[in-house]
């Protein structure tokens, strides 16, 4: 895993290019701490500069930026090539030679030998990468599949600039960017900021699966092109659904997913497992201890809190499993101590709350391995998700309802507050087994109020997936991601499962995921989201993913070859943290720090009256806006980060 930067400067404005590159790459420090490599060409103004966190080949011979055995191409690479070992013995057999072992050599001589698009379609992997072509005086940048490794990319004056990360490109000179507003109007809906948007005008995210190629010569900035479609593939599953037995999909399901752990447990370096004790990273965990000859390691998260400490589960699994199982209780004071980093780590406002136990997971697990294999992906692949059970039941028996009588009904509940609902619900689910009961089940009781009065299956995914649904952001209105599908209006579960792959999966888990790795120096790797397993689930029927209201069948029956099932059966929890408490105890005086009204209107990015009704309500218990007012937190936290120039 590494940090790659770089720029073509056809302007002049660069006095000393091995100068900035040096100190460009220098702020990616944490996601190459081993070795730091630069390149460049004066007479065209390019130059390129690499971090390296090194996990195969960890001589010399796999130092970056690469040159090709010809000499005709230079690449800066951050990622992983899972199937290099089979590329190479495919390219050794049409003549060429390699010196090292790394996969970065492997991916060159496959650039030679097949061109770009050949090269990526032929790899399985997580990466991004810049190269340069000599021969035709062009720079491309190239992202994985499903967008497991970020990429930005702009302009800064007449200069183009790229980096695995915002924040090196205020190492640039004349670096000066402005805020742009409709990035912030998303975010506030969404709690990220989706591709090919950032936070700044002018800078972008290349989105998963692409290429953007930009010539020296003119410097054009063409339409990045797909190499990968997600939805071609899921149309052609859909067409071509595997007729088979339970028992033979299961064995297919299985197979693959050992195939993919086994690829990814390939490193010259110590590795281990996240493991929740959920369904998901306990399938990770036990086809790697199945696929290793001694103790794999594991780490789990915890809480005092007893509704989201799931590290009891986690340490039930590890024990079954036989893995040397590590765990770190989280209190509100280590929150409190994250979160002033979160700004700096992110780049540009992000507002997952687990993005703080992944930030502290990562560092205790940093301390033991180098590698860390995570199980997400499964929800998104195996219909794992809540909405995807009851979205379209909800749909279904609210459509024929007039819609003054459905507000009418979510006004009744709302005015109820979510903390005396989940009492009430938590004395009425005592006598039922722990399988059926739901955790704070008055929050969601109010989400299900907030979506009673759509008019549309496509209103009520945009309201499933959004925290501010009302325009909150001076001088924009856009809040709205473009969450069209093939399967829109059509097949509202598959609808809402491609459109949380192509939108939710990269721009909110897989960001969180990598954002927190490296700033701990840890590389992450995700099983799940292998080419070939997201094209197999797209081939399962609908009744392999969810059967009789429970998500993720198939993969649970996978499971129950491991583990036993009471150890897995009991409700779903996700990454949660008790923020709606933390945000009225242990935080409040830190939130309350960045929602003044003063401030908030002196800044001139946010309407003060919303905000202000949303955290006296919250402050009241009356009500739990802990998801829309950590999206503000997150900005406002951000903003004095970045104003402030540190």
């Amino acid at each position: 895993m590494c940090g790659i930067v770089g720029f073509i400067d056809r302007t002049g404005q660069v006095q000393n290019a091995d100068v900035v590159i040096q100190e460009m790459s220098g702020l990616l420090s944490h996601r190459g701490p081993d070795d730091s490599g630069q390149w460049s060409d004066k007479d065209v103004g390019v130059s390129l500069g690499h971090r390296r966190l090194s996990v195969v080949d960890l001589s010399p011979l796999g130092h970056q930026p690469m040159n090709s055995t010809s000499g005709r191409y230079v690449i800066a690479f951050n990622g992983e090539i899972y199937n290099f070992e089979d590329l190479r013995t495919k390219l050794v057999a049409k003549g060429h030679q390699f010196r090292g072992h790394s996969d970065t050599e492997v991916l060159l001589a496959a650039i030679s030998q097949w061109g770009v698009d050949g090269a990526v379609g032929r790899s399985t992997g997580m990466f991004a990468f810049a190269l340069w072509d000599r021969e035709n005086r062009s720079l491309t940048l190239a992202r994985d599949r499903m967008g497991e490794k970020p990429l930005y990319y702009g302009w800064v004056g007449g200069s183009f600039v790229f980096s695995s990360e915002l924040k090196a490109f205020s190492a640039f000179p004349g670096w000066r960017p402005t805020l742009n507003r409709d990035s912030i109007a998303m975010f506030m809906r969404h709690a990220y900021i989706p591709a090919p948007s950032s936070i700044f005008e002018k800078f972008y995210k290349l989105p998963p699966a692409s290429l953007i190629t930009v010539s020296s010569d003119t410097l054009l900035l063409p339409e990045p092109s797909i190499y990968w479609s997600l939805d071609d593939i899921a149309v052609h599953g859909k067409e071509h659904l595997i007729e088979s037995s339970d028992s033979e999909a299961v064995d297919a399901l299985d197979s693959l997913i050992h195939k993919a752990v086994a690829n990814q447990m390939v490193a010259d370096v110590p590795l281990g497992a996240f493991l929740s004790g959920g369904v998901d990273s306990s399938v990770v965990a036990a086809v790697m201890q199945a696929e290793s000859s001694r103790p794999i390691k594991s780490f789990s998260i915890g809480f005092d809190d007893k509704r989201y400490d799931e590290a009891v589960d986690a340490r039930e699994v590890a024990r079954h499993l036989g893995t040397e199982h590590t765990e770190l209780y989280v209190t509100p004071r280590d929150a409190l101590d994250v979160i002033p980093d979160l700004p700096f780590i992110y780049d540009e406002p992000f507002a997952d709350p687990s993005q703080i136990p992944t930030m502290l997971l990562c560092r205790m697990t940093r301390e033991q391995v180098t590698v860390a294999i995570s199980g997400d992906g499964g929800d998104e692949l195996f219909g794992g998700y809540n909405r995807y059970s009851w979205g379209d039941s909800i749909w279904r028996r609210i459509r024929h309802v007039p819609r003054p009588l459905r507000q009418f009904a979510a006004n009744l509940v709302v005015r109820v507050s979510a903390n005396a609902w989940n009492r009430v619900g938590d004395f009425a689910m005592r006598p039922l087994p722990s399988k059926y009961h739901v955790r704070r089940p008055g929050d969601r009781l109010h989400k299900l109020a907030g979506v009673l009065d759509v008019s549309s299956q496509d209103e009520l995914y945009d309201r499933l997936i959004s925290t501010w649904r009302q325009p909150i952001v001076k001088g924009s209105t856009a809040t709205r991601i473009d969450n069209r599908s093939p399967f829109s209006g059509r097949d509202f579960v598959d609808h809402m499962m491609l459109s949380d792959m192509k939108g939710y999966l990269p721009g909110d888990i897989l960001t969180k995921v990598d954002r927190a790795a490296m700033a701990a120096s840890l590389e992450t790797r995700i099983p799940f989201l292998d080419h070939q397993l997201v094209e197999f689930s797209w081939k399962l029927p609908r009744s392999m993913k969810i059967r009789n209201g429970e998500g993720k069948w198939l993969l649970r029956r996978v499971l129950d070859r491991y583990v036993p099932n009471h150890l897995i059966d009991r409700p779903k929890a996700g990454f949660g943290v008790p923020l709606d408490e933390w945000l009225r105890g242990p935080l409040r005086d830190w939130a309350d720090s960045l929602l003044m009204p003063e401030k908030l209107k002196a800044e001139g990015y946010l309407f003060e009256a919303p905000i202000q009704q949303l955290w006296g309500e919250h402050l009241s218990g009356r009500r739990n806006w802990q998801y829309p007012l950590w999206n503000v937190l997150m900005f406002q936290s951000w903003l004095e980060r970045w104003t402030s120039g540190d």
